[in-house]
This record gives structure tokens, C-alpha cells and sequence, in this order.
């Protein structure tokens, strides 16, 4: 069988074989659904690692640079770096690859960038399906960097094991930080460029709010690691406290807990998107499209009209 084929070449790290994977997923390709099915089975053992933070904090540079670490600790590493637009405009991601160049070449990397395709907490859930090729493919670590670009950055959250919030001294005040709700997301925080005007305060500010936060002896409380990537300092920091964090959920008993509950939120938005998909055929979005003007002219409600639907959908299945 052509799916089976095509996954023993995943498995056996074939780097042309994982390129078309990613690419039938992000075309919504039915057979990338068959494979991701077939593989499920070889996926669970890579540790998935979330960067995100502000643009220009530096998160392009902190994952060249932790790559090359875990490269010379014989690592495999696969990097997806999401772009919150396309990456094919020529945006700012296609310019983190470009100076990604270095470890492009490396054939214990692979680096992808994806499109957030609408997904408002910043990571599409096709990255997620590509994050399963490259767990399959054999890569040890998947660092999957996209952007906070202000609205809620959950989706990282729920995909990685461990998040990492990037921020720069001019990030902004501490309060318009956790108004992005980055605060609430991040399992340690980079204090990037930290040799500029302003970073004590900014560490202090940071700390400060951390201090105030409830935590206990089964808590993670989150720390802060100053850095200057672009000079490769801080980054043997970064590496020992994902290390500390992997540990503390295994030690707590917390790390599948944490995998079962991104589990269920993803097959419950399959399922929401599967249903969704269903719903809206040909013939309920003209019944909608026929309603509007009985809604704006008062003859019925919005209620009304989708109760309508949803009993056509409901006697039709």
C-alpha cells in the first residue's frame, strides 16, 4: 500500500518523504489524514519546545543557537517556525530562515515554515500534525517558534511541553505583557538582549510579578534567563532549564497529565472542525444566504434561522 511505503521512508528519517508529508497536511490532502492514523503509533517520544514572544525579540536567533547546541549533543532537531501570515510573502520568517542558513544545512535538522492560517492563538493546527512527521521521523527535540503578536498564544501552550516566552528590554511594560497573555502561558521566561538600556528594570519588573503569583511544592514557578543570543550567552541556561522543567513534570507525575489534557483538545477541535465541515453544505449555506434578509428586516431572529439549520443538519444525519 502506497500510505504504508510512504510512511516506512518517514520513519527511516527520508528528508524528501517528510517535506511531502508536511505539504499534504498543510493541503488538507485526505491521505495526509490516513498517515497521520498510521503513525500515531510511532509519535510520543519528542520533547516539543514552544517559543514565542513579541517580533524582533530575538526568538529566530535563541533557536539557531539552541539548536546548535543540542546538535552537538547528537540531537536531532526538527524547527517549525510559524509564520502569523504566509511564508511565502517574504515576511519576517522567511528572513529567520535565511539566518537559519547555518543549520539548514545540517542533516540532523530539519526547519519548516508554516502559515498560522487563520488560527488566532498563533499556531496553526496543521503545525501541530507536522510536529507528528517529525516525532515519527526520529527528531529528539521539535522546537516550534511562532509569534505573539497580542491576542492569546494558548495554542503553543497546548501543543509544547515546554513554552518559552522571548522578551527584550523594550518589550513594554510588564502589565501590557501579561494583557497578551503571555504571563499566564509561559513556562520560563528569556529576558533576550539583555546587555541594553533598561533590562535590570525589566528583569526586576518581571520578577516582581512572578514573586506575587500562588504557587506551592507541586508548582512550577517559572523563572527568568538573561540573554544575549545574538553572542550566544545564556543559551546553556536555557538548555539546563527546560531540562529543569522536563524533569519537574516527569517528577510530579504531570507530564502525561499535561499530554492527555492536549489530547483532548485536539479531538475535540477535530471534531468541532469535522462537524463544522458537515454542517455548512451547499444547501444550508443558501438557506442562510435566503434568511438574511427576513433577519434584517425583522420578519425573524438570527435565533430562528440557525435552529432552522441545525434541525436540517440533525434529520439529514
Amino acid at each position: 500500500m502506497i500510505i504504508d511505503n510512504f510512511l516506512e521512508n518517514i520513519l527511516q528519517s527520508d528528508r524528501r518523504s517528510i517535506a511531502r508529508a508536511i505539504s499534504m497536511i498543510e493541503s488538507n490532502s485526505s491521505l495526509s489524514v490516513e498517515l497521520l492514523k498510521k503513525m500515531h503509533k510511532n509519535i510520543g517520544s519528542a520533547y516539543r519546545i514552544g517559543i514565542t514572544g513579541p517580533p524582533g525579540a530575538g526568538k529566530s536567533t535563541i533557536t539557531n543557537q539552541l539548536t546548535k547546541l543540542y546538535r552537538k549533543q547528537n540531537k536531532k532537531v526538527g524547527i517549525i517556525a510559524v509564520d502569523p501570515t504566509s511564508p511565502f510573502t517574504g515576511g519576517a520568517l522567511l528572513g529567520d530562515r535565511i539566518r537559519m542558513n547555518d543549520i539548514g544545512m545540517d542533516p540532523g535538522v530539519f526547519i519548516r515554515s508554516m502559515a498560522t492560517r487563520g488560527s488566532l492563538g498563533g499556531l496553526s493546527k496543521k503545525a501541530i500534525d507536522a510536529a507528528d512527521v517529525l516525532d515519527a521521523a526520529g527528531f529528539n527535540l521539535i522546537l516550534l517558534e511562532t509569534v505573539g503578536v497580542g491576542q492569546s498564544e494558548l495554542d503553543i501552550a497546548q501543543a509544547a511541553d515546554t513554552t518559552i516566552v522571548v522578551l527584550v528590554p523594550e518589550s513594554g511594560d510588564s502589565v501590557q505583557a501579561m494583557k497578551a497573555g503571555l504571563m499566564e502561558i509561559a513556562d520560563f521566561f528569556i529576558l533576550n538582549k539583555s546587555d541594553r538600556p533598561g533590562a535590570q528594570q525589566a528583569f526586576t519588573a518581571l520578577q516582581t510579578i512572578l514573586m506575587i503569583k500562588d504557587h506551592d511544592e507541586n508548582t512550577w514557578l517559572p523563572q527568568i534567563v538573561k540573554t544575549v543570543a545574538s553572542e550566544n550567552k545564556g543559551v546553556d541556561e536555557i538548555a539546563d532549564e527546560i531540562e529543569k522543567h522536563k524533569t519537574f513534570l516527569v517528577d510530579k507525575n504531570l507530564f502525561q497529565i499535561k499530554r492527555q489534557n492536549q489530547a483532548r483538545i485536539r479531538i475535540k477541535e477535530i471534531v468541532e472542525n469535522k462537524l463544522k465541515d458537515e454542517l455548512w453544505s451547499e444547501d444550508r449555506e443558501n438557506l442562510l444566504n435566503s434568511s438574511l434578509k427576513k433577519v434584517v428586516l425583522g420578519n425573524s431572529s438570527p435565533y430562528h434561522i440557525a435552529e432552522e439549520i441545525l434541525n436540517q443538519f440533525v434529520n439529514n444525519n
